[in-house]
């Protein structure tokens, strides 16, 4: 199996038998468990631009704002891998696997590895002092 994740689709591909129905109930599982909770995320942030529009200042705006994007960044991240990573079509061609096999290789790698590590780094950039330091070290 050449995957460094363990992807139960991977393993039922290798049995002798049926797995439609499996293909399906994870189809279903899939639903509830991934898209449930984007749509909860996504109508909680239409609450909040609406509520931030409302604001009269453009400095209360600017700050609302960057205390949002953060966590839209990781939640973008996140989501954006995962659904490239599930709801890609399978490739017809069989010349073509091997760069279906690197490109979801590197797609579960974002998802697993990239999100949790970009995590600290994105949600530390909001504050005044590391924000600073990494100006300083880039030279700006």
């Amino acid at each position: 199996i050449r995957h460094f994740v363990c992807e139960i689709l991977a393993i039922l591909k290798l049995t002798c038998g049926d797995i439609s129905i499996n293909i399906i109930s994870m189809t279903a599982s899939n639903l509830i468990a991934i898209v449930a909770p984007l749509l909860v995320i996504s109508i909680s942030y239409i609450c909040i631009v609406v509520t931030i529009i409302r604001i009269p200042s453009t400095e209360g705006k600017r700050k609302a704002f960057s205390t949002c994007s953060s966590h839209l960044t990781v939640v973008i991240i996140f989501y954006g891998s995962l659904f490239s990573m599930y709801t890609k079509p399978e490739s017809q061609n069989p010349a073509d696997a091997d760069n279906q096999d690197i490109l979801q290789a590197v797609t579960a790698l974002s998802y697993g590895v990239m999100t949790p590590m970009l995590n600290p780094l994105i949600y530390s950039l909001r504050n005044k002092d590391v924000k600073a330091a990494v100006k300083n070290m880039l030279g700006c």
